[in-house]
C-alpha cells in the first residue's frame, strides 16, 4: 500500500500548485502561505516515513504506469525510495517549509505566483532525489532549473534579471551537457534504468564511449553544485535572488546536484576503473580547490549575501571531497554535511533577509555598528559563522569529521583544503557579525574593493516571524547527532548497494583535533582582521600586498560576463579528458 502512494511525493506539490494558480485571486491573503507550508511539512513528513520503511524493510520501488520489468528487460520508469534519498528529500521539505514562513507576508500583492514556482521546485527537487531513471534524472533536472531561472529574477529588477540570465545560460548548457551523455550511454547500453545500466557498465570493461558519458554527466551536475571551475554562476544568482529563495538554493539545490552525482557514481558507474580514476583524482583535486577558493573569495566580499554565495561553494568542495572518495564513510560524511550545511546556510540567508528588511542594506561596511537593535540575529549570526567555521557541535561538525576521515589516506592536501575552506568562511562570517552587531573593525581590509550594491526587501514583517525559522533551523543544526550514526551508516550501505541487505559497517571514530584547529583559526582571521589597526604597520603592508594580489586575481576571473562563465565549463570538460590521457 505504501509503494502506491510514492507518486504523491511530485504529483501532490504540483496538483496543489495548479489549484493556486487557478483560485488563488479569490483565495483570503494568506491562504496561500498556509497551504504551502502545509504542504512541504506533509512532504517532510511522507518522505520520512518512507525513508524509516525502506531502512527497515528494504528499499521501496514503484514503476509509474505498471511498467515492471520482466525477463530482465526495463521499459518503464521508476522511483527507487532507499533510506538516503528519502531522508534528503524530507530535509528539502522541512527547508521549504522554514523558508515559507520566513516569506509569511513577504509580497505586497499575492497572487501565489510565487508559492506555484515554489512548489513546482519542491517538487522537482524530490523527483530528482528519488528517480532511478537517468532521462527522468534529466528531465526534474530541467524542471528544477526552470523554476530556479524564475525564482532568481521573480522581482524583475536589473541585478535579478543579470544573475537570472547567467544561471541560465550555465545550467542551460548543463542541461544539454547531461542530455548528450544519457544519449551516449543509452546508445551503449539500450537501457536508462540505474540498476540495469550498472549491469551494463559492468561487464563494458574500458569504454570510450561510457567514459564520455561519465564526464558529461558528472559536468553537468558539477555545473548545479557549483564546483571549479564550473562554480561562477552561483555567486551572481544567490546574490539577487530574494532571501526565502536563496535558502533553497544554497541550502539543498546545490547538494542536491552533488547527491545526484554520488547516486550515478555508486549505482551506475561504480564498476567503471574509468569514472573512479576520475573521481579519487581529479575529482578531489577539484574538491579541495573550490573549497580553497571558495573560502578566499568569502573572506574578500563586503556584499553579504555573496559572502555567503561564495561560502556556499567553498562547503561544496568539501562535499566533493566526501563524494570522491566513494566510501560508506565518505557516503556518511556528505549526509551528516548536506543536511548541517543546508540547516545553517538556510539561517544565515535569513538573517540576511533580516537585514534587508529593517536595515535596506546587506553591505558589511555600509551597516557597521547598526544592528544593536536587532541583537538576537546577531546572535544567531554569530552562532552560524561559529558553525560554519568548525564549530564541535551538530550536524555538520560530524560531517566535515566523517568526510576528513575518509579523505585522510588521500594525504595532507585534502586535510588543508576542509580546515581552510571551513576556517576562511567562518572568519567571513563572524567578522561581519562583530563588525555590524559590535561596531568593530574600524580599518577595512581587501574587503573594502570588493563589489557592492542596493538592495532591500519588504520592511513591515515582524521580526519574530522572521526570526522564529531562523533559530528553528539554528537549532535543529546543534542537535548532537552521535546517536544517528548507525542509522546513517547504514543509509550509506543502502545507496551503494540498494539489494544488499548487509547495511555498511560502523562508522570509523573521530578526533576533535579538526574541528578545534578550523575553529580556532576562524576566530583568529576574523580578529586579525577586525583589529587589523592595532596590528603592526609593517606586518599589515606585508600581509596587504599578497593578499591583494590573490584577490585581484580572482576577481578577473570572476568576470561577470557570461561568455567567459562558458568558456570556464569548455576548459572544465578538457580537464576531464587532459585527465583521462594520463590513465
Amino acid at each position: 500500500m505504501l509503494t502506491q502512494l510514492i507518486p504523491l511525493v511530485v504529483v501532490g506539490p504540483m496538483a496543489i500548485a495548479a489549484a493556486l494558480l487557478a483560485l488563488a485571486h479569490v483565495l483570503p491573503r494568506y491562504v496561500p502561505d498556509v497551504i504551502a507550508i502545509a504542504t512541504a511539512l506533509g512532504l517532510s513528513a511522507f518522505c520520512g516515513l518512507l525513508g524509516a520503511y525502506a531502512l527497515n524493510h528494504g528499499p521501496l520501488t514503484y514503476w509509474f504506469g505498471g511498467w515492471t520489468p520482466g525477463r530482465g528487460v526495463v521499459l518503464g520508469i521508476g522511483f527507487g525510495v532507499d533510506p538516503a534519498s528519502a531522508a534528503l528529500a524530507a530535509f528539502v521539505g522541512l527547508l521549504f517549509a522554514a523558508a515559507f514562513v520566513f516569506a509569511w507576508g513577504y509580497f505586497d500583492e499575492v497572487h501565489a505566483h510565487f508559492h506555484v514556482l515554489m512548489l513546482l521546485f519542491l517538487a522537482a527537487m524530490v523527483g530528482f532525489c528519488l528517480t532511478r531513471d537517468l532521462f527522468n534524472l534529466f528531465v526534474w533536472f530541467e524542471v528544477m532549473s526552470v523554476s530556479a531561472f524564475a525564482l532568481t529574477a521573480y522581482q524583475l529588477e536589473t541585478p535579478s534579471l543579470s544573475g537570472a540570465l547567467n544561471f541560465t545560460v550555465t545550467n542551460s548548457v548543463a542541461a544539454f551537457m547531461m542530455l548528450g551523455g544519457v544519449g551516449l550511454i543509452y546508445a551503449r547500453a539500450g537501457v536508462l534504468d540505474f540498476e540495469a545500466l550498472g549491469k551494463v557498465v559492468a561487464g563494458a570493461g574500458h569504454d570510450p564511449v561510457i567514459a564520455g558519458a561519465f564526464c558529461l554527466l558528472a559536468g553537468a551536475l558539477m555545473i548545479k553544485g557549483a564546483i571549479l571551475p564550473f562554480h561562477f554562476w552561483l555567486s551572481d544568482a544567490h546574490a539577487v535572488a530574494p532571501s526565502p529563495v536563496s535558502v533553497i538554493f544554497s541550502g539543498a539545490m546545490v547538494s542536491v546536484g552533488l547527491f545526484a552525482l554520488l547516486k550515478l557514481a555508486l549505482q551506475v558507474f561504480g564498476a567503471s576503473a574509468d569514472s573512479r580514476f576520475l573521481m579519487h583524482g581529479l575529482f578531489i583535486g577539484l574538491g579541495c580547490a573550490t573549497s580553497v577558493v571558495g573560502g578566499l573569495m568569502a573572506w574578500g566580499q563586503r556584499h553579504l549575501k555573496r559572502m555567503l554565495a561564495f561560502s556556499t561553494i567553498a562547503h561544496l568542495g568539501i562535499m566533493l571531497i566526501a563524494v570522491a572518495t566513494l566510501s560508506a564513510t565518505g557516503v556518511a560524511g556528505f549526509l551528516f554535511y548536506a543536511v548541517g550545511h543546508g540547516l545553517v546556510k538556510g539561517a544565515l540567508f535569513m538573517i540576511m533577509g533580516i537585514l534587508l528588511a529593517t536595515k535596506a542594506s546587506v553591505d558589511e561596511l555600509d551597516l557597521k555598528g547598526l544592528g544593536k537593535d536587532i541583537w538576537p540575529a546577531g546572535i544567531a549570526m554569530g552562532l552560524g559563522g561559529l558553525l560554519l567555521g568548525g564549530g564541535p557541535l551538530g550536524a555538520l561538525d560530524t560531517g566535515t569529521r566523517l568526510v576528513h576521515a575518509a579523505a585522510i589516506a588521500i594525504g595532507p592536501l585534502a586535510t588543508a583544503a576542509i580546515v581552510l575552506g571551513s576556517a576562511l568562511t567562518g572568519a567571513a562570517v563572524l567578522r561581519a557579525t562583530g563588525r555590524i552587531f559590535l561596531n568593530l573593525g574600524p580599518d577595512p581590509g581587501d574587503e573594502a574593493e570588493a563589489p557592492s550594491q542596493k538592495d532591500q526587501e519588504k520592511a513591515d514583517r515582524p521580526l519574530w516571524l522572521m526570526l522564529a525559522p531562523c533559530l528553528l533551523l539554528l537549532l535543529l543544526a546543534i542537535v548532537p547527532v552521535d546517536g544517528a550514526k548507525l542509522i546513517v551508516a547504514r543509509m550509506a550501505g543502502v545507496l551503494a548497494s540498494p539489494r544488499s541487505a548487509d547495511g555498511a559497517p560502523p562508522l570509523p571514530g573521530t578526533s576533535l583535533v579538526l574541528p578545534c584547529l578550523s575553529i580556532g583559526l576562524a576566530i583568529i582571521i576574523a580578529l586579525l582582521d577586525l583589529f587589523r589597526e592595532r596590528l603592526p604597520r609593517p606586518l599589515v603592508s606585508a600581509t596587504a600586498g599578497g593578499t591583494q594580489i590573490i584577490f585581484r586575481g580572482l576577481k578577473v576571473l570572476h568576470s561577470g560576463l557570461v561568455g567567459d562563465y562558458v568558456v570556464w565549463i569548455v576548459i572544465g570538460l578538457a580537464t576531464f579528458s587532459i585527465a583521462f590521457a594520463f590513465h
